[in-house]
């Protein structure tokens, strides 16, 4: 799955609107790595990137009721109690915290299908 997709997945677990693929308007198709996916929050359209915020990526986690376990070098995310998406923190755990929590939403979403 690409970084895009995966977005787009924890995006509809979130209940986030996403644009029309139909749509005419470029910003609302619109993706860029460092900038997210652009989305509909309750309160306007947005940029989300769980990705790379950690305030989002938390916001994701507590609204899909998230495990997250930290360990000495490892962070585990289970969203449902059956699956347990892992990263290794390498040179950033901050980073592989976001990326396990995107993981396991986007999962949520894809399951939403």
């Amino acid at each position: 799955m690409t970084d895009r997709e995966m977005l787009e997945f924890a995006a509809k677990a979130a209940g986030l609107g996403l644009p029309d693929k139909d749509d005419t308007d470029e910003i609302d198709r619109q993706y860029e790595f460092y900038l997210g996916l652009w989305c509909k929050f309750p309160w306007g359209w947005e940029w989300f990137r769980p990705h790379m915020d950690d305030g989002q990526a938390l916001r994701l986690a507590v609204n899909l009721r998230m495990n997250v376990h930290l360990d000495s070098n490892m962070v585990d995310v289970d969203p449902d109690g059956v699956h347990w998406f892992s990263e290794a923190y390498g040179d950033d755990p901050y980073a592989a915290t976001r990326r396990a929590i995107v993981r396991a939403a986007a999962e949520i979403g894809k399951d939403m299908e």
